[in-house]
């Protein structure tokens, strides 16, 4: 699991993979030279992130992230990667990343032409920047804003975050809340939404990390945990 060492909660999405028998080694972007080999992993778990992939500071990590996730591709390993972990995997495989025209954070419409991989209707969003679908990979899912989930080969990625509880929005809304006052929203608000759609988003998010399994992972994780 790829993420930073502030905000490395999987959420729902950790906790139905492990309901599937998996488990997570902690990989931190701040350090990729502390990564372990990719061989011999199950899955590859990129969550989300405040950076941007085009910001100067962060450049050797994205660099990093990126190499692991073409490398996770060209091995065959299965992909699954939210928000940042989808803008990553499409500037890896080709793709664009840049500034969105229109910011989405709280709780929004996506439309599906897969509903029963991803449910049309509200998701958690939190993101700054749009993503294009590369080669190789098929849009499935969008909003206003732009594409919300990928998929092709043995990878998924969505804009939005099916990861998402009270507890992680909790922890997110917390903080500075400049951005959200600029998009005129209230953390409270915010909070609010969240505890009325969690109720939904849980089962919703559980049957895509169950189809997941399904799809691209026909076989039991390794004993040893390391994925």
């Amino acid at each position: 699991m790829i993420a930073n060492v502030d905000d490395a909660d999987p959420g729902i999405v950790g906790e139905r993979f492990r309901h599937h028998g998996f488990g997570f080694t902690d990989c931190f972007r701040e350090h990729p030279s502390e990564w372990p080999d990719l061989p011999g992993h199950d899955l590859v778990l990129l969550l989300g992130s405040e950076w941007s992939v085009y910001w100067d500071d962060v450049a050797r990590s994205v660099r990093a992230e990126c190499e692991l996730v073409k490398s996770a591709v060209e091995q065959g390993i299965p992909l699954f990667a939210i928000c940042f972990g989808a803008q990553i995997t499409a500037r890896a495989l080709g793709g664009m990343v840049e500034r969105a025209r229109r910011p989405e954070v709280g709780w929004h419409h996506v439309e599906s032409d897969r509903p029963e991989v991803i449910a049309t209707g509200p998701w958690l969003q939190w993101h700054f920047d749009v993503l294009s679908v590369p080669a190789g990979l098929t849009e499935i899912a969008r909003s206003p804003s732009g594409p919300q989930a990928m998929v092709g080969g043995r990878v998924l990625a969505t804009q939005f975050h099916p990861e998402a509880t009270e507890t992680m929005l909790s922890r997110w809304t917390s903080g500075d809340s400049s951005d959200l006052r600029r998009l005129g929203l209230d953390p409270d608000e915010v909070m609010a939404a969240t505890r009325r759609e969690v109720v939904n988003s849980r089962p919703r998010a559980e049957a895509l990390v169950d189809w997941f399994v399904d799809e691209h992972m026909g076989h039991q994780p390794r004993r040893d945990g390391r994925q």
